[in-house]
């Protein structure tokens, strides 16, 4: 098989009998399947599939392992040249699929891509999850082409033109399947969020690119298992930030010509910065009186402190082995601090970062 299509559902049954018709239709005549893996939903969603969709092939996963190690234990039962990760609560557009198709064949350096991602409900403006491609900036926030904080911009045509990103969303992912084994698919400790901008921070460190292809479009629903005024959604997000610092900042500091001992203590510079930016943001909760994201932002440091994994000097020095002299680039790294130029500039910021990315 070319492509597998895998809907990961933990509770959306609605969703499911929503978009699946629209994404069956679309894979017609594609060498392609569409696979639902079920995390252990309560909701009759395996009971409704084998009901209403018994074309649908189906992974019944014993609990809930979260996105990372849900989509980790239902790929190993797939056997196809490509993975597509792609959100129960997504209406793709007709012809959606082939152009990814097309760009991985013809890109083998390549480790994913994605679609242009726009909103479900004002179909003209882009949607925060994806939009067209993700960045991250100096301190390790991520944002998108197109959507920075909670600004998001109408899509007329900017983002038009391929592009090679930092990272591209989990809403919509195409993987190469022997990428996602090389680097042993999603970091199980992230559970959800931010485990793609992992994912894709590793491919590029290991020489792949990643790419967004808005020739593909895709509508996003978003927000369908964790609200954005979750509690547990911001501590997720928090935890994981620091987390895929541990992971990747130490060895793209190497990969840049660092030497392993200077980027190790770069790496632990900047996190030490963003720990305190994070408390600061922990401040500005408790003073508004957001009581449960202010012990969020905490919980997500304990738990951060307990589950990191720092790269030694060894690690770093192991890692220099692997490039053999050569230099790699992490395409789609803003060196400034997007919290603050947004603040700045506010909708002007997108006009500004267009610039930045035609000059680099």
């Amino acid at each position: 098989m070319k492509t597998a299509v895998v809907i990961l559902n933990w509770n959306t049954k609605d969703y499911l009998r929503e978009f699946l018709p629209p994404l069956l239709g679309s894979l017609e005549g594609m060498d392609a399947e569409l696979i639902v893996a079920d995390n252990a939903s309560t909701d009759g969603s395996v009971q409704m599939l084998e009901e209403e969709f018994p074309m649908v092939r189906s992974i019944v996963l014993k609990e809930n392992f979260g996105f990372t190690g849900g989509y980790n234990r239902a790929l190993k039962e797939v056997d196809a040249e490509y993975y597509v990760l792609i959100n129960s609560d997504i209406l793709v557009t007709e012809g959606w699929l082939e152009p990814l198709v097309e760009w991985m064949d013809t890109h083998p350096q390549n480790a994913a891509c994605a679609p242009k991602l726009r909103s479900f409900y004002d179909r003209d403006r882009f949607e925060y999850a994806g939009a067209a491609g993700g960045m991250l900036d100096a301190y390790g926030y991520p944002f998108c082409r197109g959507r920075v904080m909670k600004l998001t911009e109408r899509d007329e045509g900017q983002y038009d033109s391929p592009a090679d990103v930092f990272w591209a969303t989990g809403a919509c992912l195409l993987v190469r399947s022997s990428m996602w084994k090389e680097l042993k698919g999603l970091d199980e400790r992230f559970f959800a969020h931010m485990e793609e901008i992992d994912f894709c921070w590793r491919a590029q460190l290991n020489g792949w690119k990643v790419s967004v292809v808005p020739s593909s479009l895709v509508f996003h629903l978003g927000g369908g298992t964790l609200p954005a005024t979750s509690p547990r959604k911001l501590k997720l997000n928090f935890r994981n930030d620091l987390l895929m610092l541990e992971n990747n900042l130490s060895k793209s500091y190497v990969a840049a010509g660092s030497a392993p001992e200077g980027a190790y203590r770069q790496a632990r510079a900047l996190i030490f910065k963003r720990k305190a930016l994070d408390l600061m943001s922990a401040a500005v909760y408790l003073g508004q009186g957001k009581f449960k994201f202010f012990r969020a932002v905490l919980e997500a440091h304990k738990e951060y402190r307990k589950m990191r994994k720092v790269a030694s000097v060894d690690d770093l020095k192991m890692y220099l082995s692997t490039l053999n002299g050569e230099r790699r680039t992490i395409d789609g790294w803003y060196p400034r601090w997007i919290v603050w130029d947004a603040f700045i500039k506010d909708v002007k910021i997108f006009d500004y970062l267009r610039r930045y990315e035609d000059s680099h």
